[in-house]
């Protein structure tokens, strides 16, 4: 009896400290998610959270990612679950994490709740402009145990997106072509991350008033349009990249192809909503104002 009183009272005893231990973490969906402790296993549902989670440093706890999980060069070995957008439940829930981080643009609701229905806590985010994404990445911190780390890396963040506001403040706004796809022509418009980065770096996107977020455009249109930048970023890779900018200097009526102003940008710099947009804030700033002293 008194054995069975004993493990009884072990019982209760680790369900009560482990009940005072939990806490209560609400997501971008406004869900609760309740953790015991900080996650030891994680799993994420896009490229953009892996890059989050290395950068507050936790790479190595991640046990899953999506396929074109390839930044830094260490995600290239970590598990694959699917893409984005076709994720493996199965696979997710033998690995076994103690959280996933998934993302209200572009993962299946489905999942989520599959995820959700197996016990697996499901933190969702939907950061929609840059500043959104640096709010992300601090409130990121507290269901993930680094909520001192995550705040210093997005007042970093902050200074340097600062920064930039600061020294294109009162200059004249250039027209600015952004080319994300190469075959059809496509670019986006003003519902989008890379529209917020041509804002803030002092610019002016030539589709923003498009009703589609990204709408194919033919060179007849840009050409009319008479953009003083053009920058292409597509997921193309290799020589598709120069090919395209050799085109559009065939057109020289075009200001930004008088002026010499025709650049290729890496897309993983303006694609994705991880800490990696501030560099590509930057580069995308100095492109349209190499005026400004950026160095100063």
């Amino acid at each position: 009896m008194k054995t069975f009183v004993s493990i009884l009272v072990c019982l209760v005893s680790a369900s009560l400290n482990s009940m005072c231990h939990a806490a209560t973490f609400y997501d971008a969906l406004g869900r609760a998610v309740i953790m015991e402790s900080p996650p030891k296993r994680i799993v994420t549902l896009a490229p953009n959270l892996t890059e989050i989670v290395f950068e507050l440093g936790l790479g190595d706890r991640l046990v899953g990612v999506t396929r074109f999980s390839n930044y830094p060069p260490d995600a290239a070995r970590i598990p694959k679950i699917g893409s984005y957008v076709n994720l493996n439940v199965e696979k997710i829930i033998e690995l076994a994490p103690d959280l996933v981080i998934a993302t209200a643009n572009g993962n299946n609701k489905m999942v989520i709740e599959l995820l959700g229905h197996s016990g697996i806590p499901v933190y969702v985010v939907n950061p929609r402009n840059l500043r959104e994404v640096i709010h992300t990445i601090a409130i990121l911190g507290n269901p993930l145990g680094v909520r001192k780390r995550a705040k210093e890396l997005a007042k970093r963040m902050n200074f340097r997106v600062d920064n930039i506001v600061r020294k294109v403040k009162g200059l004249k706004r250039p027209l600015v072509f952004l080319q994300i796809n190469i075959k059809p022509i496509m670019t986006v418009n003003g519902n989008t991350f890379h529209n917020d980065l041509i804002r803030l770096a002092g610019g002016k996107n030539m589709a923003e008033d498009l009703p589609v977020t990204y709408p194919r455009i033919s060179m007849e249109e840009v050409i009319c349009k008479k953009p003083e930048v053009i920058i292409i970023s597509s997921m193309e890779r290799g020589g598709s990249f120069e090919a395209a900018r050799k085109k559009w200097m065939k057109w020289p009526n075009i200001p930004a192809v008088k002026d010499g102003r025709v650049y290729l940008v890496n897309s993983d710099l303006l694609d994705r909503s991880s800490p990696r947009l501030i560099k590509g804030l930057e580069t995308v700033a100095k492109l349209i104002h190499p005026e400004v002293e950026w160095n100063r």
